[in-house]
């Protein structure tokens, strides 16, 4: 698993759909459009920025294939449980009964943050992701006390607390300043913004996208840190068997964006990280027309990591992030990931 262990909206929060049990939904009201009769259903878990997203993707199938479109809300395992996300195998916890409703023909599409689809389970395979949304900003921001004048972690004090879900983060953190006190919190994203207001945090890391997704807009610090694999990217699912949702489902597909996530997520998969692994990964189409990948693998605390580089003619993806997993095991990732406690 990529060990990013992130739910910036795990429930709640104002526009989140009530928690309904595993297995079950809550349908929103579809479209007055069909796309030669059938409605498809689309499944999303329950937190505020996963119905956000989901609402964006239908809106977009209704644009473009004049479909009908209903929004299902799946609350899953990783929703529910409020500790460590490692307790429950990973964020795959978000994933299954997602999946299950696929497979049941409860659902015929499904929208998940990419960065959530752990890179060491295989998918099922009578799934597939049809389509990688168009990726928005892959920055990780800090964001700090609306009462308070602080603005950049350098300013951050001696000791400073600052909450993140991420390992990843956690690790980067700390590289550059060790004396800070990271902890782990995971929750909606309000509800962490109402913590850090409060003062019981110094500040918080959150993703960009997230807080653009969900229009939220305060000052902070863009970090020079590596995201996580498949950041700011949504994929959207349904049934291999499906032709014909298949083929409207590619619709939506950002050539660009599927390149550059099919190269971080083989980095990912060569990797074999486990759910507490501090993986980072970034892919992108230079200048030049080049496919240029980053990866990084880092201890607990950031004092030691690897890195590596390549790049590829951009439809080499796969090719490149198997390459680059394999430079970075070379000089020691296997050994700084199996010295992790999971």
């Amino acid at each position: 698993m990529t060990g990013e262990g992130e739910a910036e909206a795990a429930t709640g929060g104002p526009g989140a759909a009530e928690p309904v049990p595993a297995g079950s939904s809550v349908v929103e009201p579809a479209s007055s459009r069909r796309s030669g009769g059938r409605v498809l259903r689309l499944g999303t878990r329950t937190s505020s920025l996963a119905m956000v997203q989901a609402r964006g993707v239908a809106a977009r199938l209704r644009e473009l294939a004049d479909a009908t479109v209903e929004v299902v809300g799946i609350q899953t395992a990783g929703d529910r449980h409020r500790g460590h996300l490692g307790e429950l195998g990973g964020k795959g916890a978000f994933l299954r009964e997602i999946d299950r409703a696929l497979l049941a023909g409860r659902a015929d599409v499904a929208v998940h943050c990419l960065k959530d689809v752990p890179g060491d389970v295989p998918r099922p395979d009578e799934l597939v992701f049809a389509a990688y949304v168009e990726r928005d900003d892959v920055a990780d921001v800090m964001l700090f006390p609306a009462a308070n004048k602080i603005r950049c972690m350098a300013d951050l004090a001696p000791g400073a607390r600052v909450e993140t879900s991420a390992v990843r983060r956690r690790a980067q953190l700390l590289r550059l300043r060790p004396d800070l006190q990271v902890e782990y919190l995971r929750g909606n994203v309000d509800s962490r913004l109402e913590r850090l207001d409060s003062g019981e945090f110094d500040a918080i890391v959150l993703a960009r996208a997230g807080l653009t997704r969900l229009g939220i807009d305060r000052p902070g610090e863009t970090l020079d840190i590596l995201p996580a694999v498949g950041s700011g990217a949504l994929a959207v699912e349904c049934r291999r068997a499906d032709a014909d949702v298949v083929d409207l489902v590619r619709l939506l597909d950002h050539d660009e964006t599927r390149r550059c996530v099919s190269a971080e997520r083989a980095m990912l998969h060569g990797l074999q990280g486990h759910c507490n692994s501090p993986i980072a990964g970034n892919a992108r189409i230079d200048r030049n027309g080049r496919l240029t990948l980053r990866g990084m693998v880092f201890t607990q605390d950031g004092s030691q990591f690897v890195h590596a580089q390549d790049s590829a003619p951009p439809d080499k993806g796969e090719d490149l992030g198997a390459r680059v997993a394999a430079d970075l095991l070379h000089k020691g990732a296997r050994t700084l990931i199996d010295g992790i406690p999971h």
